[in-house]
C-alpha cells in the first residue's frame, strides 16, 4: 500500500519538476539570404507560453504565421527523472529590400512574466538570375569522369586571412573554403598549400564538411570549410602562401532534347573538375626598436607566476624553481626565460611542459618550466629578479612582467651527504679572472702503468699473426674442396665404389633375413650404380652389351668382365626363379665383393 501511495505521490509531483527549468526564448533564422526569398523565423520556447508579440520587421514581410508545434521528452538517468517539452511558432518571412538589417527581440508571457528572444542579424543581397548547369559540357564529351568546364561564379575555392599585415611570429587565421551553387557530391584530390616559411598549428574541425549559407561579392553561395590553421611568420619580408587546389565531382542534370517527357524523368552525370584558389601574399614586418634586455621572441598576450618549493633547506638538496607562463601567441615557440642563479649552486637544464588549445581565437595555453638546482655550501643566498617581456602587436608595444627575489636559507649539510672540499674556501673565493678551474697540478707528472694490459703486448700481436695463419689455411682448404665439388663426375667416379658397398651392406642384412628376391634385386642395384658412377653413364642408358664394351676399354680384365657377366645371370635368374638357383645366397655375396674390388682396382 505505502508503495503505491508513493507512486502517486510522484505522478502528481512530476509535473513540477519540468517548470522548475529557467525559461529559454530564442529565435533562429539564416544569416543572409537573397531580396524576394522566402525563409523561416522560429522562435523557440522551453515552456508553454501565451501572447507572442513580434517586433516590427524593417525589410521583411510575413506571409505566413504562426504555426505551432510542441514536443516532449523524458529522461531517466541514475533513478532521475527529467522531464523537458519544447513549443516552436515558425514565421514564413520574405526579404523585401538589400542591406544589413537587425530583426529585435520578441516578446512572450509565461505564467503572467514577459521574457524577451534574442535579436538577430541578417544580411540581404541582390538577388541573380539562376544559371542552369545543364549547358555545361566537360572538355571530353566522351568520358563524364573527365575534367569539366565549370564557371568560376558556381564554383571557386578560397584561402582568407583575418590579417595580410602582420609582425614576425605574430598569429594569422587561415581558412580554406569551397564556395558552390552547383550539385557537389564529392571531393577527389586535395593538395592544401605548404605554408612554407610558416609555423603551423591546425585547428580540429568536425569530421563531416557541412555547407552553410554565406555572401560573398553579393551573391549567397553553399560554403564548406575544408580547414582553419593558425600561422606563425618565421621571417621577415613577403611570404606567399601557395595556391589550394581542390578536385570536385558535380552532379548535372542533361536533358536529351524537348520531349515532353523530360519534365518527369531527369538523366543525370557526373563531372570532375579542378579548382584552384589564388595565392595569398603576407607581408611580415620585423620587431620595432627598443627591446628590453629579456625579449625572446614571444608575440602575443602573456603573463608570468613563478613560484619556489623550498626556501629553507641543506645543503646538498635540491629545489625547484617553477615558472608558469600564460596566454594567447606563439606560446609553444618561447623560450625559458634567463635566471640568474648564485655561482655556488649547481643547475640542472630546465624542463618545460606546454599544455595548448587552438581555436579561431589564437593558440592559447601555458608552458611549465622548472629548474631544478642544488645549493652545496651553507649560507645565505638570492636568486635576483628576473623578467620575461613580450611584443603585444594588438598595441605595437613590448610588455614586461617580472618575478623574484627569492631568498634561500642553506644550513649545513648531513657529513656523510657532504661533499669532500676544502672548509675553507668556496666558489666564491677562488674566482680568478680568465680562469674558470683552480686547484689543478699542473708540471710534469710521470705516469706508471698499473697492472698488466693484454692490448699492445707481445702475446697480443702473436695471438693475432696466429690466426691471420689459421685462416689462411682454412681458405686454402676452403678452395680446393670447392673446385673438387664442382667437378660433379670426377666425384661420381671418385665415390662409386663407397656409395656400392654401402648398397652391398644393404643387401647383407638382407641376407640375415634371408629375404632372397630382396637381397638378389640389392646386389644388382650395388653392380649398376657403381658402373654408372665409374664409367661417367646415365644409369638409364647402361646395359649388360655396352658395360661390357666400356670396361674392356677402360682396361678391365676379360676374366673379371667374364666373372661380371656370369654374376649378373645368376642374380637376374634367382630374382625370377629362386627355386631353381644353384649358388647360396653367402656365396653370391662374397662373390659380389670380389668382383667389385678387381673392378675398383682395373679400371683406368
Amino acid at each position: 500500500m505505502s508503495r503505491k501511495i508513493f507512486i502517486i505521490i510522484s505522478f502528481f509531483l512530476f509535473p513540477l519538476t519540468s517548470w522548475a527549468q529557467e525559461v529559454e526564448f530564442t529565435l533562429s533564422a539564416p544569416r543572409v539570404v537573397e531580396a524576394g526569398e522566402q525563409f523561416r523565423l522560429t522562435y523557440v520556447l522551453n515552456k508553454r507560453g501565451e501572447n507572442l508579440q513580434l517586433p516590427k520587421l524593417e525589410a521583411f514581410d510575413i506571409l505566413f504565421g504562426p504555426s505551432t508545434s510542441s514536443s516532449t521528452s523524458m529522461q531517466i538517468i541514475n533513478g532521475k527523472t527529467t522531464r523537458s517539452s519544447t513549443f516552436s511558432y515558425t514565421y514564413i518571412v520574405q526579404a523585401t529590400k538589400t542591406g544589413k538589417f537587425t530583426i529585435p527581440p520578441a516578446t512572450i508571457k509565461v505564467d503572467n512574466k514577459s521574457y524577451q528572444s534574442n535579436s538577430h542579424d541578417i544580411e540581404v543581397v541582390p538577388g541573380r538570375s539562376s544559371k542552369s548547369t545543364q549547358g555545361t559540357t566537360p572538355q571530353d564529351s566522351q568520358d563524364k569522369e573527365q575534367y569539366g568546364s565549370i564557371d568560376n561564379e558556381d564554383l571557386f575555392v578560397k584561402v582568407s586571412v583575418d590579417k595580410e599585415s602582420v609582425y614576425q611570429s605574430e598569429q594569422i587565421l587561415a581558412t580554406i573554403k569551397v564556395y558552390t551553387n552547383l550539385n557537389l557530391s564529392n571531393f577527389g584530390d586535395i593538395k592544401f598549400p605548404s605554408f612554407a616559411g610558416f609555423w603551423t598549428q591546425d585547428i580540429e574541425l568536425p569530421g563531416q564538411i557541412r555547407l552553410y549559407r554565406e555572401a560573398y561579392n553579393g551573391v549567397i553561395y553553399n560554403v564548406g570549410t575544408l580547414k582553419k590553421t593558425l600561422l606563425f611568420p618565421q621571417q621577415t619580408g613577403e611570404i606567399t602562401i601557395d595556391p589550394f587546389e581542390l578536385e570536385c565531382f558535380i552532379r548535372q542534370r542533361i536533358s536529351s532534347g524537348d520531349s515532353f517527357f523530360d519534365d518527369f524523368f531527369d538523366n543525370y552525370r557526373t563531372v570532375k573538375t579542378k579548382v584552384t584558389s589564388k595565392p595569398v601574399k603576407i607581408k611580415v614586418k620585423s620587431f620595432p626598436g627598443g627591446a628590453p634586455q629579456s625579449f625572446n621572441g614571444a608575440v602575443g598576450k602573456f603573463s608570468m607566476k613563478a613560484t619556489l618549493d623550498n626556501e629553507q633547506v641543506k645543503a646538498n638538496e635540491a629545489i625547484t624553481l617553477k615558472i608558469n607562463l600564460t596566454g594567447t601567441g606563439n606560446i609553444k615557440l618561447i623560450d625559458a626565460p634567463k635566471v640568474d642563479f648564485p655561482a655556488d649552486f649547481e643547475l640542472y637544464d630546465p624542463k618545460s611542459d606546454t599544455q595548448t588549445s587552438a581555436s579561431e581565437k589564437g593558440l592559447s595555453g601555458t608552458k611549465k618550466f622548472e629548474y631544478l638546482f642544488i645549493p652545496r655550501y651553507e649560507g645565505d643566498y638570492t636568486i635576483p629578479e628576473f623578467k620575461f617581456s613580450y611584443f603585444d602587436p594588438s598595441i605595437r608595444k613590448y610588455k614586461t612582467s617580472s618575478a623574484g627575489p627569492f631568498s634561500i636559507k642553506v644550513e649545513k649539510g648531513d657529513v656523510a651527504s657532504t661533499p669532500l672540499v676544502i672548509s675553507s674556501y668556496s666558489k666564491e673565493d677562488v674566482k680568478f679572472l680568465g680562469k674558470d678551474i683552480r686547484f689543478i697540478k699542473t708540471g710534469k707528472t710521470k705516469l706508471i702503468q698499473k697492472g698488466y694490459t693484454f692490448f699492445g703486448s707481445r702475446d697480443f700481436y702473436l695471438a693475432y699473426l696466429a690466426a691471420i695463419v689459421v685462416f689462411m689455411i682454412l681458405f686454402f682448404f676452403n678452395r680446393q674442396r670447392i673446385k673438387q665439388n664442382a667437378d660433379v663426375a670426377g666425384m661420381k667416379t671418385k665415390r662409386a665404389n663407397k656409395f656400392a658397398r654401402k648398397r652391398l651392406r644393404e643387401a647383407g642384412i638382407f641376407l640375415k633375413a634371408d629375404e632372397k628376391e630382396r637381397f638378389y634385386d640389392s646386389v644388382l642395384r650395388a653392380f649398376w650404380g657403381y658402373l654408372s658412377d665409374k664409367l661417367q653413364m646415365p644409369l638409364a642408358e647402361l646395359n649388360r652389351e655396352n658395360a661390357t664394351t666400356v670396361l674392356a676399354q677402360r682396361q678391365a680384365k676379360e676374366e673379371t668382365i667374364n666373372q661380371f657377366k656370369q654374376l649378373l645371370d645368376t642374380c637376374e635368374f634367382a630374382r625370377f626363379a629362386p627355386s631353381e638357383n644353384s649358388l647360396a645366397m653367402h656365396d653370391i655375396y662374397n662373390e659380389a665383393e670380389q668382383v667389385m674390388s678387381q673392378l675398383e682396382k682395373q679400371i683406368r
